[in-house]
């Protein structure tokens, strides 16, 4: 069998596989090429088994890639500074507040303009850069939706606001989670709190 067969024979296979290591049509697509062009770049004579050969290096090409990602997420959190959450929120002026009433006054803005998914979607995608196959994953809510519901929650924040209160509701223990994860912490509290937001929502 030569490459070209090879190829033709295996590529769904490996389409396979890729996609549901990373959830997402486009990078799998783009890490199964990238497979093969890894694989026709060697001596084939080295490789006595191509399928198995190619499972294993598409399997960690695609764990790689994942790791990769996570490293990007982890880096951006470590070096979140607080100023870049303060631009959008460009009516009250925090700059004469320490760092801890500050993020709750930008995080007011956002509990009282915003309903609880369209917090959700903002917060994660604006300032934690979250990608919209995790957001779509985390929230059970398709990609095209989140991007509609980012695009109203952009709309909403950009609004002029007269008066903020920066009293924030102690239920869910919103801020605290907020807090922790802009300082580096545990993004995953976050989540698990703006879902029970949303939850209760739907439970009233």
């Amino acid at each position: 069998m030569n490459q070209r067969q090879t190829i033709e024979l295996y590529q769904p296979m490996l389409h396979s596989i890729a996609f549901k290591i990373l959830k997402c049509k486009e990078d799998a697509e783009d890490l199964v090429q990238e497979t093969f062009i890894k694989w026709l770049a060697i001596d084939q004579e080295k490789i006595q088994n191509a399928k198995a050969y190619l499972i294993t290096s598409v399997t960690n090409t695609c764990l790689n890639h994942l790791n990769s990602l996570r490293k990007q997420k982890e880096e951006y959190i470590e070096n979140f500074k607080k100023s870049d959450f303060k631009k959008w929120f460009k009516d009250p002026d925090f700059s004469h507040l320490d760092a801890e009433t500050e993020l709750k006054a930008a995080l007011s803005i956002a509990i009282s303009k915003l309903e609880p998914l369209e917090r959700a979607v903002f917060l994660l995608k604006e300032i934690f850069n979250l990608d919209y196959e995790n957001i779509q994953e985390v929230l059970e809510k398709k990609q095209d939706h989140c991007r509609q519901i980012l695009c109203r929650a952009r709309k909403k924040i950009k609004e002029r606001t007269n008066k903020i209160s920066i009293n924030i509701p102690r239920r869910n223990n919103l801020l605290s989670s907020f807090t922790n994860a802009c300082n580096g912490g545990d993004i995953g509290d976050l989540i698990a709190e703006l879902k029970k937001d949303i939850s209760s929502v739907f439970n009233k």
